[in-house]
C-alpha cells in the first residue's frame, strides 16, 4: 500500500502457424494486471495484417467477448497493460502503438521510461514528424521506423535505434513477420520468455504471465539483448550486451513484481521474506503479533515473524474486488481510497502490540490511515517496519516518483516520520541489506537511485516529468485551437 505505481506490463506471443493468440494474450496480460490498471491493448498479426484494439480500463472491462472476436486469430500478438505516470491518461496514450511505414507495419509495447524523449521528439518534429500522443512509446516506434528505412531488417533497425534511446525499456515489438524482444543495456525492468506445450513462444514482463498460459520458462532476456522470433527460429543479437553493469530495479523484488514470479533468477517471494528477516535481525521490539499490509507487505511480514519468533496473523483484509477504476471522481482523498480497500481484523489486533510491515513509505499519508485503522480496531501499540530504505530520490525509469519534495523522508527525521504516521516506533531496511535480497550466485548491481540518488543510467535534463507532459499538452491544445 505504498501508493507507488509502475507504468506497465508487456506480453508477446509468436506461433509458426495461424492460431488463437488472443486467448493466451488475455490470460498473460491478466496475470500482469498488477503492473497497470488504467489502460490496456492488444495487436494481432494475421498474415502481416494488424488488427488492434486498446482503451482505458481493466483488461476484462476492455476485452469483452465481442472485441476479442473482432481481433480474430493470427500467428503473432503484442499486448500491454498500462499505468500512466508522466503522461495524460487517455485512450491515445494506451499501448501498443501501431505505426505504418513504407516498409510495413510496426506494433510496440514497452515498460520503463525513456529519459531523452523530449530531445528525440523535438529532433523528429523538426524533420516533419507528427505525434498523436505524449507517450515515450510513440517516440521509440518512430525512431525504429526511421532506422528501418535504411536497414536490411527490422532487427538491424532496432539495434541501431538502441544507440539513440536512453533510459529503461523492456520492449516487445512486432513486424509483419517477426516478434522482437529487447531490454535496455542496464536491464532496469524485467523481461523473459518461454514456450507453450504447443510450441508458441511467449515473451512477458514476469514469469507469472508464462505460468498463466502454461508456458515453460526458458530464460530471462539479458540487459542489452535483442531476441528475434521468426519462422527461421530464434536469434539473439548481443551487440549492446555487457556495455553497462546489470542494474535491475530492486523495487521489482520489494513491491512491483508478483510474489509468484522469478525475476532474473530470484524468487520474488523469497526476496521479500528475506527482507522481513533482515528487519527482524536488527530489531528488538516487544510485540504480540506481526501483520503485513496487503499485498506486497505480507511476504516480508512472514519473514519478520519467522526471524523474530513473534506470531504472524492476518490483521488487514483487502477488498480484492475494488480496482483503481472503481473509485468515484469525487472520492479524492487517500483516506477514502484506503478505507474502501482495507479493513482491520479487530479480533487479531485488539489489545495487542502490533508489528506492521509494509513495503515502503512515500508521502506518509497512506501509512497514517492504515495505522489509524489498527488503532481504531483496538491495537494498543503499532510498530511499523518497512522492507525498503527511506525514499529520498526521484525515479526516472518508470515509477511515479518525480518530485523529491513530496517524499516524507526528505522533510522529516525518523522521529518526526513516526509522529506523522502515528506509530510507536519506525524502522526501515538498511541499505547494506538491499543488495542481499536476491541471494543468487550471479553478481548483480541493482538500481537503488530512489534510495541513494545514484543512478546507473542517464537521467533527463529536465527532471520535472509533469512539466514536460504539460508542455506537450499545451502544444496540442494550441494546434487544435488554430
Amino acid at each position: 500500500m505504498s501508493g507507488l505505481h509502475e507504468e506497465c506490463g508487456v506480453f508477446g506471443i509468436f506461433a509458426v502457424e495461424k492460431t488463437d493468440v488472443t486467448g493466451p494474450m488475455f490470460y498473460g496480460l491478466h496475470a500482469l494486471q498488477h503492473r497497470g490498471q488504467e489502460g490496456c491493448g492488444m495487436v494481432v498479426a494475421d498474415d502481416g495484417v494488424f488488427h488492434d484494439y486498446k482503451d482505458l480500463g481493466l483488461l476484462n472491462e476492455v476485452f469483452v467477448p465481442s472485441v476479442m472476436a473482432k481481433l480474430g486469430q493470427g500467428n503473432m500478438g503484442v499486448g500491454h497493460v498500462r499505468y500512466g505516470t508522466s503522461v495524460t491518461n487517455n485512450r491515445a496514450n494506451c499501448q501498443p502503438i501501431v505505426v505504418r511505414h513504407s516498409k510495413g507495419s510496426l506494433a510496440m509495447a514497452y515498460n520503463g521510461n525513456v529519459v531523452n524523449t523530449e530531445e528525440l521528439r523535438e529532433e523528429l518534429e523538426a524533420k516533419g514528424a507528427i505525434f498523436h500522443t505524449t507517450s515515450d512509446t510513440e517516440v521509440m516506434s518512430c525512431i525504429v521506423a526511421m532506422e528501418r528505412l535504411h536497414s536490411a531488417s527490422i532487427e538491424e533497425a532496432v539495434c541501431k535505434a538502441m544507440y539513440r534511446i536512453k533510459g529503461a525499456y523492456s520492449t516487445v515489438l512486432m513486424s509483419p513477420t517477426k516478434l522482437i524482444a529487447l531490454r535496455d543495456e542496464n536491464g532496469i525492468r524485467p523481461l523473459c520468455y518461454g514456450q507453450t506445450p504447443t510450441g508458441e513462444y511467449v515473451v512477458a514482463s514476469e514469469t507469472c504471465a508464462l505460468d498463466a498460459v502454461g508456458a515453460k520458462f526458458i530464460r530471462d532476456i539479458e540487459p542489452g539483448e535483442i531476441v528475434v522470433f521468426s519462422k527461421d527460429g530464434i536469434k539473439s543479437i548481443r551487440e549492446h550486451c555487457g556495455k553497462r553493469p546489470p542494474s535491475l530495479c530492486v523495487f521489482e523484488y520489494i513491491y512491483f513484481a508478483r510474489p509468484d514470479s522469478v525475476v532474473d533468477g530470484c524468487s520474488v517471494h523469497e526476496a521479500r521474506v528475506r527482507a522481513g528477516a533482515f528487519l527482524a535481525l536488527k530489531d528488538n521490539v516487544e510485540a504480540d503479533v506481526v501483520i503485513g499490509v496487503p499485498d506486497s507487505g505480507i511476504d516480508a511480514a512472514i519473514g519478520y515473524a519467522r526471524q523474530s519468533g513473534i506470531p504472524y496473523a492476518i490483521g488487514l483484509i483487502k477488498n480484492k474486488y475494488i480496482g483503481r477504476t472503481f473509485i468515484a471522481p469525487e472520492q479524492k482523498t487517500r483516506q477514502d481510497k484506503v478505507k474502501l480497500k482495507l479493513n482491520a481484523v479487530s479480533h487479531v489486533v485488539s489489545g495487542k502490540r502490533v508489528v506492521l510491515v509494509d513495503d515502503s513509505i512515500v508521502r506518509g499519508t497512506t501509512s497514517a490511515v492504515i495505522v489509524k485503522l489498527l488503532r481504531d480496531a483496538g491495537a494498543t501499540e503499532v510498530h511499523m517496519r518497512v522492507s525498503a530504505p527511506p525514499f529520498i530520490g526521484c525515479c526516472y525509469y518508470g515509477t511515479d516518483i518525480d518530485n523529491e519534495e513530496c517524499l516524507i523522508a526528505n522533510r522529516c527525521s525518523m522521529e518526526e516520520m513516526a509522529q506523522v504516521v502515528g506509530v510507536d516506533s519506525l524502522g526501515f531496511l538498511d541499505l547494506t541489506d538491499v543488495g542481499k535480497l536476491a541471494n543468487t550466485d550471479k553478481e548483480c548491481q541493482y538500481c537503488m537511485g530512489c534510495f541513494t540518488k545514484e543512478y546507473p543510467a542517464e537521467i533527463p535534463a529536465d527532471r520535472n516529468k509533469i512539466k514536460y507532459e504539460n508542455k506537450y499538452e499545451k502544444k496540442i491544445s494550441e494546434k487544435e485551437s488554430n
